[in-house]
């Protein structure tokens, strides 16, 4: 079962803290959301909570069964879906899942068609992810993160680009599909997190 601590983390940019001395412990079946005003530094929290950019102080510890896991391991236990995260766009739908899935197991062996039929895209199966709407990506980017054997998901404003029904259906496939992970959410819109146990607003950890 995974585990993550944090001790103190901060993070600084030059002379500003983005974050300072926040320790947090999450396991299998957490949710966290993380709020905060617009620019107050959700994002990097989230970036440093994956590895993808360090802390300045403290510690973050990745754990499973009581034993530590590298940081350069962290990459195999956790997806991610933010606005910032680009597609491979020349890629079919079918060859982007084909490509994904040589890198994470698919959630319960589902299929690729499966995986299709869930995110509303049959009929798009041989288009190349370049020609899809800006809703589109957002349901592919979110499907898969959550249609990845992993015990970590993090989702930053999830429902960016997405209409009535698609936040909807954002809110079927948490309930579906985001039971017995750990679930860590940045978003100012409570429809995206309301489902989440633990809160924090980074101002408070100015």
């Amino acid at each position: 079962m995974l585990k993550i601590q944090l001790e103190e983390a901060s993070k600084r940019f030059q002379y500003e803290w983005v974050f300072k001395n926040l320790t947090l412990e999450l396991s299998q079946g957490n949710s966290l959301a993380i709020t905060g005003s617009n620019g107050s530094g959700k994002s990097t929290l989230l970036k440093c909570l994956c590895g993808a950019i360090p802390i300045t102080s403290g510690k973050i510890e990745y754990s499973s069964g009581g034993k530590s896991i590298a940081e350069a391991d962290w990459f195999a236990h956790l997806t991610i879906s933010a606005p910032y995260m680009e597609l491979p766009e020349e890629f079919t739908l079918e060859e982007l899942l084909n490509f994904h899935f040589k890198f994470k197991k698919p959630l319960n062996s589902i299929t690729s068609a499966e995986i299709i039929e869930h995110l509303y895209l049959t009929q798009h199966s041989s288009k190349q992810v370049g020609q899809f709407s800006s809703g589109m990506k957002q349901r592919l980017k979110l499907g898969l993160a959550l249609f990845s054997d992993v015990p970590l998901i993090f989702l930053d404003e999830p429902t960016s680009n997405l209409d009535i029904k698609g936040i909807e259906w954002y809110q079927e496939m948490i309930a579906h599909f985001g039971k017995n992970r750990i679930m860590v959410i940045c978003s100012n819109e409570p429809r995206e997190y309301e489902f989440c146990e633990q809160k924090i607003v980074l101002e408070d950890f100015k």
